[in-house]
């Protein structure tokens, strides 16, 4: 399974009319398209930030909606006002507690992996991490996503609510720092979004 990332730095006063676009314009595209699986939007009202993921069967059909959702991608960074940047991954993990739903709050933290440890990483994250969130009263999800070309990864954990994460911060805090010191990562960055649209229907990937 893969995904394809794209994060726009836009105006925070354009975030709803963005919301509305990806709804009404880019998610009737993409749902036409062979081998997709599902969209997700993650939005910072404060910083107008927004990042959306579509999820795809396989490396092929990833390559092959490219051309095709180019435009309506392109008209909904303009909506949004700002810069875009694209990425595409490998859903090496994607675990869930129970659904996620529109308005939870997701935490998303970026990392910086040394190539040759990518495969011992993604068996420490099944084994030591997921068990440790499941235990996390409002933890949803988490889904573990492998950029190797780029040495990057990227974490994504939902929670039922602001507070559900909130009540757990100091303890995620702690998993990060001792998972990325065993697997010899770099966090690079670390911010939370709202779930504005939940439509990723990845199946159970551990």
């Amino acid at each position: 399974m893969f995904a394809r990332t794209t994060t726009v730095w836009g105006r925070p006063s354009s975030v709803d009319d963005g919301i509305a676009n990806i709804r009404e314009s880019v998610m009737p595209v993409v749902q036409k398209l062979h081998g997709f699986v599902g969209l997700s939007l993650l939005v910072d009202r404060n910083t107008g930030r927004c990042i959306a993921t579509t999820s795809w069967q396989s490396e092929e059909a990833i390559r092959a909606s490219a051309p095709l959702v180019r435009e309506v991608r392109d008209r909904a960074a303009q909506i949004l006002g700002g810069t875009m940047e694209v990425a595409d991954w490998e859903i090496a993990v994607m675990h869930r507690h129970h659904e996620s739903h529109e308005g939870a709050r997701v935490r998303v933290t970026w990392v910086r992996i040394d190539p040759s440890r990518i495969e011992p990483g993604i068996e420490i994250f099944k084994d030591r991490v997921l068990p440790v969130l499941d235990e996390l009263e409002g933890h949803c999800s988490t889904s573990l996503l492998i950029n190797r070309d780029a040495a990057r990864a990227v974490v994504s954990s939902a929670y039922d609510s602001v507070e559900a994460l909130e009540r757990h911060r100091g303890e995620l805090d702690r998993l990060r720092d001792a998972t990325t010191e065993e697997t010899g990562a770099d966090t690079v960055e670390e911010c939370d979004f709202e779930l504005a649209i939940a439509h990723l229907r990845v199946p159970e990937l551990v």
